[in-house]
């Protein structure tokens, strides 16, 4: 019989001031909310992240890019719609798997242009993720337009406009696949990346493509019946090696943990992957976890329930008292799931 989870376990009250909605700057001197375990929690910031970490330590990022993944465009009608580019469908990266706001009334081969009316896209059907479509580019250089047009997909809890389009990416961030940022790694800086490699730590790094459900809250009842969308990621060989010889795993982010955790429940490197953390899961890999705080009533969430149990309460707790950041542009916590 399939356990029950509430959604209450995964629910507390997040006021709205504590949402951030600017990058701090700079990068590394955001609040970090260490985990001892059993006692208090201790205040820091990133720049203490390097004098937290011990001999045989091996730190794992996730370098996807951020796509400029949302097109304001125009149907026929002169009606304006958003396009959330979330996933390609093809290697040229002419279809892709899309949000489409509104999309109520989209009808499939609706032509959408640019505001100079010239055509950009055709949306070829429903898509396969719930309220998804599959929508095909129809101009000659996709990766021109969409650099042209397109704008950074901030999460729909910021309502500020980005001044600087680099602050929702990572320092190492590579190859521009994803529709979201994975945010863990914001904090860091180059300098701050060369004193972790000066303590003798390596940083090794994974690739999972942050897709749909970072923008799809838990609704059923029972949270373990909530279907996770999957997403591609990919571990290296270099990264595999580090982590045969680590005497801990310090993931940045959820998404590194879950690409990570993937290639240790399944065996594969590269794939997609649909796993879901959640109460009793046994992780093969990853022993400590430097992440954002999270939106409540998200699988996000259900990942720290199931890294470090109820005790992602008493730090919550902590962090609203003391008046922490929250989510994609705030604060961060280093949780150990080791200690009790």
């Amino acid at each position: 019989m399939q356990r029950l989870m509430q959604l209450s376990d995964i629910d507390y009250q997040l006021p709205d001031r504590l949402i951030a909605q600017t990058p701090i700057e700079p990068r590394d001197s955001a609040r970090l909310l260490v985990d001892d375990g059993s006692g208090a929690p201790r205040d820091a910031v990133m720049r203490d992240f390097p004098q937290l970490l011990q001999d045989g330590d091996v730190v794992v990022v996730n370098d996807t890019k951020v796509l400029p993944a949302r097109l304001r465009l125009v149907r026929a009608t002169g009606g304006a719609v958003e396009v959330l580019l979330l996933e390609p469908l093809d290697t040229t990266h002419r279809a892709w798997e899309a949000l489409i706001r509104p999309g109520r009334k989209m009808q499939p081969h609706e032509v959408l242009h640019d505001a100079a009316g010239t055509p950009v896209l055709s949306v070829q059907g429903r898509g396969t993720k719930g309220d998804t479509f599959r929508v095909g580019f129809v101009v000659a250089d996709v990766d021109a337009v969409i650099a042209s047009l397109g704008e950074m997909p901030l999460p729909p809890y910021i309502s500020q406009r980005l001044v600087d389009a680099s602050r929702y990416q990572t320092v190492y961030a590579r190859d521009p696949k994803s529709a979201a940022a994975p945010t863990a790694g914001l904090h860091f800086t180059p300098e701050l990346l060369a004193e972790v490699r000066a303590r003798g730590v390596p940083i090794v790094s994974v690739e999972l493509v942050v897709g749909l459900d970072t923008f799809a809250p838990v609704t059923v009842d029972n949270p373990l019946e909530h279907v996770i969308h999957s997403e591609s990621y990919h571990v290296p060989a270099e990264t595999q090696h580090a982590l045969s010889s680590a005497k801990r795993v310090v993931a940045i982010g959820t998404t590194a943990t879950r690409a990570l955790e993937s290639l240790g429940a399944t065996g594969h490197a590269s794939g997609r992957t649909d796993l879901f953390i959640t109460r009793g899961f046994s992780f093969q890999h990853v022993d400590v976890l430097l992440t954002n705080f999270h939106m409540p009533r998200t699988t996000l969430l259900m990942m720290i329930d199931a890294f470090v149990g109820e005790r992602w309460r008493r730090l919550y707790a902590h962090a609203i008292e003391h008046e922490y950041r929250f989510l994609s542009f705030g604060d961060a916590m280093l949780l150990d799931r080791h200690r009790t």
